[in-house]
């Protein structure tokens, strides 16, 4: 029997069982178009059509339309198109007929060069490759899908647009990288979308979002969602170019520390969360009213678990659906900037969940985290360790802090848990971990890692700024990395905030015998770049509020708030604060709530927020107070031995600046008459003094201004008989000729 030539085109390939049934490694080596001679075999797999029809374009004339023979109940289709031919697909579902461009027609998609600086770890815009992008390829709108599973047998792109049936749109791996792609026309910003992976044993894993994700559904809901692509249009070219001076040691950094959920509920309703807009609108001109010149929130990347703070994210490159869009959240760091307040973002390479729809085995094996438990998991808090040895994860993590300070013009990032990092033996006991290469303690991956992440920010993000939160005496934290260091800009003072609460929290009887709890950190003030920190672990897991550390009655408890703010900002280094210590909460923050607005009605906690903001202003106005934050050269001692008294005073001085002199009187009992040296003579403006009546404090004071006489003391040629209030600091500067 003779058999037509065409006939010959319609017949199964090697591999249509696996294709059909969801095993194929290789959908490229069937579906799509085929050169056979003279025309070209366009194959494709549609289960449920009623009937697919292929729409073949040509140059003049009207398209034309040939029908696919649909190959037994495989859901395979083949037809024919004249050889290099351009085509389109028309598809017959049940209740509609849809036409589409052929997702198995297209080419190779990610260039050699982003695979190879992919695989290096040194691809520095991730965003722009990796996950979900909408684009045009060869005159189809469409997305290109991309995510790395080198271990998966297959890897599949499934969302509402396929019914999220793994069988419809398997991807194409390039091997060289291990990274799958697939482009899908037709679809755009908003679709939902994971991805299916089978295992190397060929069993299906939990569906995965997508790790590079730029946007996701509101949890507790999972899916990814296609980002737009459409560029932000920013206002904040002033702010920009100055941001480099604003961040410097020698700036003034007062940070309001912010857990987006909780500073408000909008309405009261403790089921709402405050939209970025909404944001905008109120927190930007309250952090401007309270004079902090940046704001840090708590971590905003997407985060499954809102119990963890944040502080587990499985969406990196994600801004939290929360509180809206990614154009949303940066029209709320726009808002900031084009206030004069900086952003910094909590950012978290330390560690992450383990859900089922995250990294965790994402393609079946070990890939962003360690095989081995004594390296890959948290014991502390149930989750898992990055592993900083590999140079795919190394850039994932840098390309999704170089995306938040270049894509969203962020201003700077606080690594969370560095000391988790550096310490292979971190909480763990004997026998619990795995010594390097040289039987030490000290991660070297992790070392080798924050290295390459702060050299790369500083490099192609001048200006922007990393942060360490980083609890132990680890060496050169803020050292440059040329000269041996870890290379961040800032670290934490934690000692500094552990030393200095639990001074404060004595009783002022016994305070003077603890002075050592105050003058230690002195002592290694200007070993590092440090913040001075009261952050939000100081106020939760049971500790209660700042002020429930305080003794004495109210109003002693809150003019111990004052002194230790008025003290806290008088010392060396940048200063942060959590949100509602600013006007001395009284109950321990909860991220279910919101900080405590309605006490702002009694005078004590407003005038706490009014000293704070007054803090604020004169921190900014004196550079005194600020230009050597960082140098040993702007602080000098005045009293540090005084014990009976339980007095201290010092000096901030600025090149070309007046001296500032700051005096505490850590009792509740007035000290008047108490001399104390400075070096210039003449009249001294009483600038600050947190026992007035403004801040709720009894008034007692010096009248606004004291006259410096030629009697020495404390090594100083000149000295001011100072009335000195009750648990209480004074400022003073000296007063210029004519001022």
């Amino acid at each position: 029997m003779r058999i037509r030539l065409d006939e010959a085109h319609y017949f199964l390939p090697e591999g249509t069982d696996d294709l059909v049934h969801g095993r194929s490694a290789d959908p490229f080596s069937i579906l799509g178009r085929h050169n056979m001679g003279k025309v070209d075999v366009i194959r494709v797999l549609y289960h449920d059509a009623a009937g697919v029809r292929l729409v073949v374009e040509r140059p003049r004339g009207r398209p034309v339309e040939r029908p696919m023979r649909r190959m037994g109940g495989t859901g395979l289709h083949i037809g024919t198109v004249p050889a290099g031919a351009r085509y389109h697909l028309k598809i017959a579902w049940a209740d509609a007929v849809e036409e589409t461009a052929d997702p198995y027609s297209f080419g190779l998609l990610l260039g050699d060069m982003d695979l190879y600086l992919f695989s290096e770890g040194r691809h520095h815009q991730l965003d722009r490759v990796m996950g979900a992008q909408p684009m045009v390829v060869e005159g189809t709108a469409g997305v290109r899908f991309a995510v790395w599973a080198p271990n998966a047998r297959r890897v599949s792109v499934i969302g509402d647009f396929n019914f999220w049936d793994g069988r419809r749109h398997p991807m194409r791996l390039r091997h060289a990288a291990g990274v799958w792609e697939l482009f899908i026309p037709g679809l755009g910003p908003g679709e939902r979308y994971k991805f299916e992976i089978m295992a190397r044993d060929g069993h299906i894993l939990p569906q995965r979002a997508d790790p590079f994700a730029r946007l996701a559904e509101r949890p507790p809901a999972t899916a990814s969602v296609v980002a737009s692509a459409e560029p932000f249009g920013w206002q904040d070219a002033a702010w920009m170019e100055t941001r480099a001076g604003r961040q410097a040691p020698e700036a003034p950094i007062s940070i309001y520390e912010v857990h987006v959920p909780s500073w408000r509920r909008p309405g009261g309703d403790a089921s709402r969360v405050m939209s970025w807009r909404e944001l905008a609108r109120e927190l930007v001109p309250y952090v401007c009213e309270a004079g902090f010149t940046h704001v840090e929130l708590m971590p905003v990347m997407e985060y499954p678990f809102g119990g963890s703070w944040g502080y587990q994210p499985l969406g990196l490159f994600a801004p939290s659906a929360r509180h809206g869009t990614p154009a949303d959240f940066a029209a709320f760091v726009d808002a900031c900037h084009q206030a004069g307040i900086g952003v910094i973002l909590d950012w978290v390479p330390a560690h992450f969940p383990n859900d089922a729809h995250g990294l965790a085995c994402f393609d079946g094996c070990a890939l962003y985290e360690h095989q081995d438990p004594r390296e890959g998991v948290h014991r502390d808090w149930n989750t898992m360790i990055y592993n900083f040895g590999r140079h795919e994860v190394r850039g994932f993590l840098i390309a999704s802090a170089l995306m938040w300070l270049e894509r969203y013009h962020v201003d700077g990032l606080r690594v969370d848990a560095v000391a988790s990092m550096l310490y292979r033996d971190y909480s763990r006991r004997e026998g619990e971990w795995i010594p390097n290469i040289h039987g030490g303690r000290e991660n070297l991956e992790a070392v080798a890692f924050v290295r390459q992440l702060n050299e790369t920010i500083h490099a192609l993000v001048p200006g922007a700024m990393t942060v360490a939160e980083e609890s132990t005496a680890w060496p050169g934290v803020t050292r440059g990395v040329a000269q041996g260091g870890l290379g961040f800009s800032y670290k934490w003072n934690m000692g500094w905030m552990h030393d200095s609460l639990n001074f404060i929290a004595r009783d002022p009887l016994w305070r003077g015998y603890h002075l050592s709890e105050i003058l230690f950190g002195l002592y290694y003030a200007f070993s590092e770049r440090f913040i001075l920190c009261l952050s939000h672990d100081e106020v939760t897991h049971g500790k209660g509020s700042l002020l429930a550390r305080m003794p004495g009655d109210v109003w002693q408890r809150h003019a111990s708030m004052r002194v230790f703010f008025a003290l806290m900002w008088a010392h060396p280094g940048k200063k942060l604060i959590f949100m509602g210590n600013e006007f001395a909460q009284d109950g321990e923050w909860s991220h279910d709530g919101e900080i405590d607005w309605h006490i702002l009605s009694d005078p004590l906690k407003a005038g706490v927020r009014q000293l704070v903001s007054d803090l604020n202003h004169l921190y900014r106005a004196l550079p005194a107070l600020h230009a050597r934050d960082c140098d040993p050269e702007g602080f000098a001692w005045v009293i540090g031995d005084d014990t009976t008294n339980t007095v201290l005073a010092w000096l901030r001085m600025a090149p070309g600046h007046a001296p500032v002199l700051v005096v505490f009187n850590l009792t509740p009992v007035i000290r008047r008459d108490y001399r104390v040296g400075v070096p210039v003579g003449g009249l001294w403006r009483e600038c600050l003094n947190s026992d007035a009546t403004a801040y709720g404090g009894s008034g007692v004071g010096n009248g606004g201004h004291v006259m410096a006489t030629d009697e020495a003391a404390h090594g100083h040629p000149h000295s001011c008989a100072l009335t000195l209030p009750p648990l209480a600091a004074l400022y003073l500067h000296p007063v210029r000729e004519g001022a």
